[in-house]
């Protein structure tokens, strides 16, 4: 596993951490912003305690557990494009933490989110994430679900954040959330 001093990690305060998409992409992730773990590693959801892989393997997404919390191994990046998977971030820059984010930066991410979705063209996006959801599309009263609009054609759904820090979310709920938007993507039946 890799180790980073805080001061080490604070060196990636505000780095981006590139999109992980490909041609067959059906089902895309959108997590709020990449964490300073993850812009070192350059693996989405990389800090140990996050629960995107476990919920990932438990849902029947990916055959086995990845361990991103070095960066990806090229055969678990692999496995997540040749899945039919893809992740990116409302926000591409990396923060300690999400509220670190202002609301202007949260909007700005829906428009970049959209252009993204019309390139590459997934079946469905899924926003990790209710309260970010709620400002980035300001729609306040939005719930964990699928969204009544679509975003540039793809069916638009709403799952918990991932994080540790997230405790309303069991590892079960997060895999049968994940579970249900595979199915809506046509991944799993």
């Amino acid at each position: 596993m890799a180790r980073f001093t805080r001061a080490e990690l604070e060196s990636f305060r505000d780095a981006e951490v590139p999109d992980l998409v490909g041609p067959s992409t059906r089902l895309l992730f959108v997590g709020i912003n990449p964490g300073l773990w993850t812009a070192a590693t350059q693996a989405h959801f990389a800090r140990r305690g996050n629960r995107f892989y476990p919920a990932l393997f438990r849902a029947g997404l990916v055959d086995r557990l990845i361990d991103a919390s070095g960066g990806y191994a090229p055969q678990d990046r692999a496995l997540l494009l040749e899945s039919g998977l893809g992740i990116s971030n409302l926000v591409p820059r990396a923060t300690a933490r999400a509220d670190e984010l202002s609301d202007d930066e949260l909007r700005a991410g829906s428009a970049r989110l959209e252009s993204l979705v019309t390139a590459v063209r997934p079946r469905v996006v899924a926003v990790l994430g209710v309260t970010a959801y709620r400002v980035a599309f300001g729609r306040r009263s939005a719930q964990v679900g699928r969204q009544p609009e679509t975003l540039a054609g793809a069916q638009l759904w709403v799952a918990p954040n991932p994080s540790g820090l997230n405790a309303h979310s069991s590892l079960d709920d997060l895999a049968a959330a994940y579970r249900e938007i595979g199915v809506a993507a046509g991944l799993l039946t």
